[in-house]
């Protein structure tokens, strides 16, 4: 159990700071003010990524990529059990996640922006993966289509998620001298 445990925290590793990325993204963004059809258009494309990410799940799942993949990093592997919980919970975050960007939810946008971000990963990762054993790694596949809908979805969240401006900022800082 805790050779699997190490094999768990440090396999999945990659996607915590993947996910810390996501939340610092998030709080640098701030608020969403985007009009309601540019969010239904972000919730469109982040639907498709979960379609997609669903699918990318399943392959990895036939073809055992919680069995290689901490094998290539000299872990034990994990269990079926487990790979399939992990996915199915991140699934279900996402898939609720889009309902809380339309309504304007920061850590909704996060987990949005995690998997925008876990997208490409995969995307950049899979075949990476396939060239260092010299052959089909798991996720092969499906790997190129999440990675486009990573980085469309990232695009569409850059869209939505408003940037503090230097004004914005210096303004606020003013207005709070003022005030004091």
């Amino acid at each position: 159990m805790a050779a699997e445990l190490r094999s768990i925290l440090l396999g999945t590793a990659g996607l915590s700071v993947a996910a810390m990325v996501a939340v610092a993204i998030t709080v640098f963004r701030g608020p969403i003010e985007a009009s309601r059809p540019a969010l239904q258009a972000a919730a469109r494309v982040a639907v498709v990524a979960i379609l997609i990410q669903a699918f990318h799940f399943a392959e990895e799942l036939v073809t055992g990529f919680y069995e290689r993949f901490p094998e290539q990093l000299g872990l034990v592997p994990w269990s079926a059990s487990f790979f399939i919980s992990f996915n199915l919970f991140w699934l279900g975050v996402w898939a609720f996640s889009q309902w809380g960007l339309l309504a304007r939810r920061l850590p909704a946008v996060a987990a949005l922006w995690f998997l925008g971000i876990a997208g490409v990963v995969n995307g950049v990762a899979h075949p990476l993966l396939s060239a260092r054993v010299g052959g089909y790694f798991p996720g092969l596949i499906t790997s190129p289509f999440i990675g486009l809908a990573g980085v469309s979805l990232l695009r569409q969240l850059a869209r939505v998620s408003r940037r503090p401006s230097t004004s914005t900022s210096l303004s606020r800082i003013g207005h709070k001298r003022r005030c004091s």
